[in-house]
């Protein structure tokens, strides 16, 4: 008997049988001296995908960020930030507190920096100024719907940050989204960036963990910021063993995710009162608003609910069904005829 059918995101997919067995068989050992020889080898493997000489492994992508600012700053510079970025909006502040250091918001076209708006908030050298030190970007953007940055934009952004003698971070939660979209080896993407973080446990569903990735040198300092805030383990081979069939054998099939948000999106699209943004649907992240239709979004939620779809549908009509691991086209046709269902109700 399956479980249920859960559009809130791709952090819940579950891990596959093969990382199971990996886990139950991994050798391990005390990672903080060095020792875990499974947990070595995803570091060495998470690096060889982006194209880095090295790798960290951390609890969450939220910890990878936040070590990735804390590596490339000192307290009191500047970061440009898209305005809806996750590592400025939804990280509780954390660039701040623990950086210390200060957001410039630059407003994205569905969360995709114009390099000449980020050339604009650069500030120049001045004694009243903080020092522009770091550019985050973000790919795919959540919030801007999954969409993927442009090999061309961000090459521009690179050659901009080189001449202002600016790092370059990528938050890649889902990059690997982004190189399947693009139809690219994610090193195409991944080689325009200082630093990149990516999750092991958002679509390509293993249980726990995300990499940062750079030059060996800046990921020995990011190591001892892990330390201090805690992110130093033990046995961790237990989950890097997933980690690593997860890029072994979970990257491609990121493709059928994709497949699967279009469908949806089309789907909803056809619906009357239903407003969909098809041009931003570009992977797995479908964000809707059914205002137009007349439901209440509590009946909504209900009716699916009783299918064993779990939307996180609360009060708000605009929302957002993620596709992952687990979610068939079966599965979006049946949400689709759900949702009809209420609509026609009206």
């Amino acid at each position: 008997m399956r479980g249920p059918i859960d559009f809130r995101s791709d952090t819940v997919t579950l891990p596959t049988p093969e990382m199971r067995e990996a886990m139950y068989k991994a050798a391990v050992g005390d990672d903080v001296y060095g020792e875990d020889p499974t947990l070595n080898r995803l570091e060495a493997l998470a690096a060889e995908k982006v194209g880095k000489e090295a790798a960290l492994f951390v609890p969450t992508g939220t910890m990878g960020n936040q070590l990735a600012v804390l590596t490339h700053t000192q307290r009191g510079d500047e970061v440009i930030v898209e305005a809806n970025s996750h590592v400025y909006a939804t990280e509780v502040g954390g660039i701040a507190v623990l950086s210390g250091v200060i957001p410039r918001l630059v407003t994205g076209r569905r969360g995709v920096m114009d390099p000449a708006d980020i050339a604009k908030a650069l500030r120049p050298a001045n004694i009243h100024f903080a020092a522009t030190r770091l550019i985050c970007v973000e790919n795919t953007h959540n919030a801007g719907g999954g969409t993927v940055i442009p090999l061309d934009t961000l090459a521009a952004t690179r050659q901009l940050a080189d001449e202002r003698h600016i790092a370059l971070h990528m938050d890649g939660a889902r990059v690997f989204n982004a190189a399947v979209a693009l139809g690219v080896d994610v090193k195409e993407i991944t080689r325009h960036v200082d630093s990149v973080m990516f999750c092991l446990s958002k679509g390509l569903s293993a249980p726990v963990g995300s990499m940062l990735a750079g030059t060996a040198e800046y990921i020995g300092r990011a190591r001892k910021w892990r330390k201090m805030l805690g992110g130093g383990m033990r046995q961790a081979g237990f989950l890097a063993a997933a980690g690593i069939v997860a890029l072994e054998t979970m990257l491609e099939r990121l493709a059928e995710d994709h497949a699967n948000a279009r469908r949806l999106a089309e789907g909803l699209a056809a619906i009357p009162g239903i407003i969909v943004d098809l041009e931003a649907v570009q992977t797995n992240i479908v964000f809707f608003d059914f205002s137009g239709t007349g439901a209440a979004p509590a009946d909504l939620g209900a009716a699916l609910s009783r299918e064993g779809i779990v939307s996180g549908i609360g009060a708000a009509t605009r929302t957002r069904f993620v596709t992952h691991y687990g979610i068939t086209a079966a599965d979006v046709d049946l949400t689709l005829e759900v949702i009809k269902s209420v609509i026609n109700r009206k």
